[in-house]
Parts: structure tokens; C-alpha cells; sequence
């Protein structure tokens, strides 16, 4: 993160797509991070992760287990918790602060509760959400905190034009329709048009594998920030489905 700051002072950042890496992320998530927040800068390391999994390959463990944050950590299967569990109190002696992590089904009625009873309120540094599911709905529901960068997952079987995502419905689960996985939503439709309308977010990237997108709050942006990007830069394919609902 220092190096990124030092090559900051003297304007020869990398671009945004250059900085990405492997340590405990899915794919290169970690890296994108660690550019976004030594550019921007970090307040109270408080992370939101929802369907995180075991919490060890996932966006916020690199943050937990490397870089002292406090997590709060989500998954659907009570297998994953567990051992998310039990290695985290593992790692106890070795880390800062051993996240919270909470078995639930995560619908846009119980979201907000879950977050806050869990003492996370306010402004976060960061939010991950990725539920290959109703992650619109559940994106547009949350309330109780204020992430400053999100990272958000799109289906990208949906082209750069289309405004769509799945209806919503609390017991939804993915559905695999010719081949591709019928779930989510594009990231036109369910990202980009309603981050910038609703919550004054701004698109900077994705992933290399074109699927997780990252937003930064208005408010952190700076001269310093990695460069705004076009729903359109971030597609490689398109499919179609049926079934959908326009945004």
C-alpha cells in the first residue's frame, strides 16, 4: 500500500486493472483492495461481507487476518460458519480482531437487523456482497450502513445495455437456464444505473474475471482515486435470458 501512495505523490499510478492479486479473495479481488484503499485511505476498517462462506476465501479475510480490520460475516450454510469458526479461533493470538460470523438466510426484510444487531452501524470502509441471488433487492435495502467502497457481484451472461434482474423473492435460489446461471442482476441495470442514481456511487472496475465490481462513494473520491469506468469497458460476452425483470 506504501508503494501505491509513493507512486501517487508522483502521479505514476497503475491502472486499476494492473493491480489485482490472489491471497485469500476469490481471484483478484485482494489486490484491487489494497490500490482502492491506500489511494482513499481508511477510517474505521469495519467490513460487511455477505455470503461470505467459510470466511477464508472470500474479500474481507485478506483485511481481517493481514490487516487488523473487524469483520462482520455472513453465509446461508451453517457448515461454512462453523468453519470459518473454528479457524478463526485458531488464529486468535495471531490477529487483531476475530470477525463476527452469523449463519442466515439473508432477505431485504431481516438485512438491516442482522447488521445492526451485530454492532455495525454507520460509516464502513467497505461492503461485499455476493449471493448469487437477489443481490439488487438486498443492495437496495440496506440501510443501517454507509459502505465508502462496495463491492458487488453482476451477472455478465446480461450485456452492457440491458437494465435487468431477477424478480425478487426471499426463498430465491440460483437456477442454472441453457448452460448459464439464472440469477442476480446486470450490471447496467442492477449496479450502475442504481448506484449512481440512489447512493452516489462510482463505478471504478471489476475483477478480471468480470463479475465483481467495485464502487467508491462520492464523498472518498479524490484526484488520487482510481479512474471512473464504463458499464461497457467491463463485458467480454452476452447471453440473454428470460424471466427477468426490467430495473
Amino acid at each position: 500500500m506504501n508503494q501505491y501512495k509513493q507512486l501517487a505523490k508522483i502521479e505514476q499510478l497503475p491502472d486499476f486493472q494492473e493491480t489485482g492479486c490472489k491471497i485469500y479473495s476469490q481471484t483478484d479481488e485482494d489486490g484491487f483492495l489494497l490500490f482502492i484503499f491506500s489511494l482513499i485511505g481508511i477510517t474505521n476498517k469495519k467490513v460487511v461481507e455477505i455470503c461470505a462462506g467459510d470466511g477464508l476465501e472470500c474479500n474481507a479475510a485478506n483485511l481481517i487476518i493481514n490487516h487488523g480490520w473487524k469483520g462482520l460475516l455472513f453465509d446461508g450454510d451453517w457448515a461454512n460458519i462453523k468453519i470459518g469458526k473454528n479457524t478463526y479461533n485458531f488464529l486468535e493470538s495471531k490477529i487483531a480482531n476475530i470477525p463476527k460470523l452469523v449463519n442466515a438466510w439473508i432477505t431485504r426484510e431481516n438485512i438491516n437487523d442482522l447488521i445492526t444487531n451485530a454492532g455495525f452501524t454507520g460509516e464502513i470502509d467497505l461492503l461485499s456482497l455476493d449471493l448469487d441471488g437477489v443481490d439488487y433487492w438486498i443492495w437496495k435495502s440496506i440501510e443501517c450502513i454507509k459502505p465508502r467502497v462496495v463491492i458487488l457481484e453482476y451477472n455478465n451472461y446480461w450485456d452492457a445495455k440491458t437494465s435487468v434482474t431477477v424478480p425478487y423473492n426471499p426463498n430465491f435460489k440460483a437456477q442454472i437456464i441453457d448452460g448459464a446461471y439464472y440469477c442476480g442482476a446486470s450490471l447496467n441495470g442492477f449496479l450502475f444505473k442504481l448506484a449512481k442514481k440512489f447512493w452516489g456511487y462510482r463505478l471504478v472496475g471489476s475483477n478480471t474475471k468480470q463479475y465483481n465490481c467495485f464502487f467508491l462513494f462520492k464523498r472518498g473520491y479524490s484526484p488520487r482515486s482510481p479512474a471512473r469506468s464504463e458499464c461497457r469497458e467491463l463485458y467480454f460476452f452476452t447471453y440473454g435470458f428470460k424471466f427477468s425483470k426490467s430495473v
